[in-house]
This record gives structure tokens, sequence and C-alpha cells, in this order.
């Protein structure tokens, strides 16, 4: 343990006692009345690449040993296709025009109380391992959120200072050199091309794994209750895998989506346009096209160890009865679909995410089709723990829902996604970035003069708005495939109209809360 993380677990400490023998000090009801929270997250993870959600292919006996016992939404959908607008509206039950952490690595607003908040306050041990991608990237900056205990590594090279892995690595990984964002330099003829020489013992994947066993262990010791965020970059590209998992899918031939044209790509708006043209995947390779793919299963399969790693644990521990766990992540990944490797736009792939949430005796097990959003996370866990939750909150608990209440659940119509399309891209000086595409008030970004795009997806349609720019407008259960934009098509002109009017009144209402005063203060 190095000298900031001994100080840190003192200060947990320090502070632990000094709840508990401060005067006037409110006591914490009894431990065994509150659950334990784990929420097990991945980055870009699509909603088909569960074996528990019909992919027959990808090899996830932990993830379906977890959904096997917990509900199962098909119609959950982040409220940001980007990392960190979507990770804060799951902090924060709100959404992001509301949160206002619009683009990755900007700076969140310091009154916004995030879970672990709460959650700290009322008694819980709370710890955050791998990846958050908070601004500024640093263990004090995660810590005054709410974190008593934070083991960091966001993933990101330009954040290396920061990454307690990567100083583990360094210290522990005879091969420290070899990079963890390149494949290996020589590939045999016929194999994986995304290979990479750095042992699976020295991955991020491992580590975070690891550290989150670590710290799980530590939880269950005591007898107040745990939050644990534990939180895996893969499978967010660069694909790159290591060994025994770079082979795993070497004769497994996956199904690709219909490789997208330069022709299929102008047909879309300016904005996304713009999008993909930043990290294009039209007119690629076949071959390097699947080798991508079997990676990204690859990825997924790596996290799916280290989750059983987890759950194995907490079963060792005799609290797996008492706990939620939630399984989640930010987004999905195109992979190829529309042209466009990555997320930033509204599309199903991106947006359209899986959400297992399991707690024994409680949850009834199953598929849920209802519509929900990560906004819903928040209020549905502290409603599990008895907590109020804020009028600032912007999500609606499903508790009842998946409690067998539903007849005191208010089904969503709508669900709502918003996003900077283009997002604004890091400068040039960052590692991996070759271009810097900066806002400018009042002339835009590239020629976008507003790129704030704001979604609404109703059971059958869903409509994507571009300020001053043409939308998109599709029929989800005619075209799953997001293939007839109807845009401006006369025939579907009235529910165009409907859809802009839903979204309007959900912009006006959403944050109403934070508009207007309950009362005069004088």
């Amino acid at each position: 343990m190095n000298r900031r993380k001994f100080l840190q677990t003192s200060s947990a400490l320090v502070a632990s006692s000094m709840e508990q023998s401060a005067p006037g000090a409110a006591a914490s009801p009894p431990a065994s009345g509150k659950p334990n929270i784990l929420i097990l997250f991945a980055d870009q993870f699509r909603l088909d690449c569960l074996g528990a959600n019909g992919n027959r292919l990808i090899k996830t006996p932990n993830l379906d040993r977890l959904a096997s016992g917990a509900a199962n939404f098909s119609n959950h959908y982040v409220q940001a296709a980007v990392c960190v607008p979507s990770r804060i509206s799951y902090f924060t039950g709100r959404y992001p025009h509301s949160h206002k952490n619009r683009v990755n690595y900007t700076p969140c607003d310091s009154r916004e109380v995030m879970i672990q908040r709460v959650l700290r306050d009322n008694g819980y041990q709370t710890g955050s391992v791998g990846k958050l991608h908070f601004y500024p990237p640093t263990d004090a900056q995660a810590m005054s959120t709410g974190f008593d205990r934070v083991y960091l590594d966001d993933g990101v090279q330009s954040t290396d200072p920061y990454s307690d892995y990567v100083r583990w690595r360094k210290g522990n990984d005879p091969k420290a050199d070899l990079s963890i964002y390149r494949p290996a330099g020589s590939v045999l003829a016929g194999k994986n091309p995304f290979h990479s020489d750095v042992d699976y013992e020295f991955t991020p994947t491992h580590w975070t794994g690891m550290e989150s066993v670590k710290l799980l262990r530590e939880f269950c010791a005591s007898p107040k209750p745990f939050f644990l965020y534990s939180s895996f970059f893969k499978p967010h590209s660069p694909h790159v895998v290591s060994s025994p998992y770079d082979s795993m899918y070497d004769d497994v031939v996956i199904p690709l989506p219909k490789l997208a044209t330069l022709d299929d790509m102008r047909k879309l708006p300016l904005p996304v346009q713009k999008q993909i043209a930043r990290s294009p995947l039209y007119e690629v390779d076949p071959t390097r096209f699947q080798w991508m793919y079997r990676s990204y299963y690859a990825g997924i399969s790596m996290v799916d160890h280290e989750v059983g790693q987890i759950l194995d644990e907490l079963e060792r521990s005799g609290r797996a009865d008492n706990t939620i766990i939630v399984f989640a992540t930010d987004h999905g990944d195109q992979l190829g679909e529309h042209g466009l490797e990555g997320k930033n736009v509204l599309f199903e792939a991106s947006v359209h995410t899986p959400l297992l949430v399991r707690f024994p005796n409680h949850v009834v097990a199953g598929q849920y089709s209802q519509l929900v959003g990560a906004v819903d996370l928040l209020p549905t866990l502290l409603e599990f723990c008895g907590l109020r939750v804020s009028d600032h909150v912007e999500g609606q608990s499903y508790a009842p829902l998946i409690t067998g209440n539903a007849d005191s659940y208010t089904p969503r119509e709508a669900i709502y996604c918003e996003n900077i399309i283009p997002e604004v891209f890091a400068p040039p000086t960052r590692i991996g970035t070759s271009s810097y595409h900066p806002f400018v008030p009042g002339h835009g970004e590239e020629g976008i003069l507003h790129p704030d795009t704001k979604m609404i997806r109703t059971k059958r349609w869903k409509m994507n708005y571009y300020p001053t720019c043409d939308g998109e407008l599709y029929d989800l259960e005619n075209d799953p495939g997001e293939t007839r934009n109807l845009w401006g098509d006369a025939a579907a002109a009235e529910v165009q109209r409907e859809l802009k009017h839903t979204l309007l009144n959900w912009l006006i209402t959403a944050d109403e809360n934070d508009q207007i005063a309950e009362r005069w203060l004088v």
C-alpha cells in the first residue's frame, strides 16, 4: 500500500470513528436492515452480447448465471451515448441537460448529489474500483463525491499518471514496457491481429476484478452495509486481447452487420455524418471486420470471467442474500452498424443496453419489456434501501415492477436520450487524437450550429431531433435496424408532430424542481 492509499484508508477509518462518536449524530439503523449494493459495470457493452439475451455464440456463463436470478430488462436505455454524461446520469438519477456534464472529461457540478454520497451519509461503506471517468481524474475528486475507497484506472492513456493500475503494473509486471493499448508487433498469419503480448494477469480487466474481490472481502468483514462500484474498461476499444482469450473465438463465424457505404452515410443528418467521419467503419476488409468482432466478444468474456470471481467471493462471504447486484453499461457500440465504430450516436446499438438487477427474495426474476432508463436506477436502489429520494431526482423507481407489485407501477410511455453530436473531441496533444473540434458559442462546431441532439423513443417509434438540421424518425416495430428514415415523410407527419410535442413537454418539465421553488423564503 503506497502512502496515498494508506492516508485514504486511514481517513475513512477516522471519519467512521467520528461519525460514531460525534455528539448529536443520528444513530444508524441496524446494519442487517440495509441491503448491500454491488454494481458491476462494463464500458461499451452491446445488448445483444449476452448469452442470456439470446446470443448463442458468446461465452458469458457468469453473467448468464447472474441473469438467471435477476430482472433482465429488454428495453433499457441510457440517457447519453457517451461515457461521462451517461455515468453521471446513473450516479445522480438526472438527465444530462440537468446535471450538465455533457461531454467527456469535463467537471461535474459539485452541487450534484450522487448515490455514493447518499449511501455514505446513511452509514454505508462506499468504494469504487476501475473506471470512473470523473474530472479531474483523481482519487481525491472521486472521494469528494462520496466514495471512501477508490482504486482508479480510466483506461485512457492521458490519465495514466493518476492510475492505480498503471502503478501496480509497473511494480509487478516484468513486461511492463509492453503497451496495453496496441496489439503485438508480429502475429501469425490467420491468427488474431488484435492479439496482445501482455499476460492476462497484468491486464486492466484482471486488475479490476482482483481489486474488487479484495475490497469486497474487506467490506464484508465489517457489519456495516456496503456500496461497491466495480467498473471494467472492456469491451471498449482498442480491441486488444491477451491469451487465452485472443483465440477463444478463432473458429467462430460471427454474423456481421451489412457494411455501410459512403452513399449510406451521406443520407444521414449532417451531425451524424460528422460523427461517423471521426470513427469510420465502412467499406472495411471483411476478414479484419470478423476479427474485430471476435476480439470484442473476447473482451466481454474477459469481463465475464472477472464477474464470476466477484460473484464467488460474495457467495463465500455469506452476504449474497442481502446484496442487490446490478449489471449495467454506459452505452453500447455500433461495431460497424451504419458505418461507425464506437458510439456518440442515437442508433439502437449505442443507446439500447443490457440491465440486470438481482435481489434475492425481493426481485422476481424474469424478462421485463417495459421502457426504463439509466436515471431510474438511483431511485430504485434508494427505495430498496428505504431511503428518501430527493425531489431533484428525475428518474422513476421500478422497484414495484420487479417485486411483484406491478399494479402500483406506472409504465413509461417514452424514454429520452440526449447527446452532443458530433462530440467535442480532445486537442491533438492528447495521445490517440489527431484533430480538435471545439465548440464556439454562436458558431457551433464544424458547421453544426447546435450540436445538442435529443431522442425520444416510444414502444413503436423513435425520433432524433437535431436543431437546424434534418432529423431521424424510425418505425422500430417494422424497421428495427433503423434503415428507413421517415423524417419528412407525409405519411408519418402526424407521428413526427406528436413526438416533437412530447419531447418539448419533457424538456420543459424534467427539471422543474430545479427551476421552481416550493415557497417564498421570507
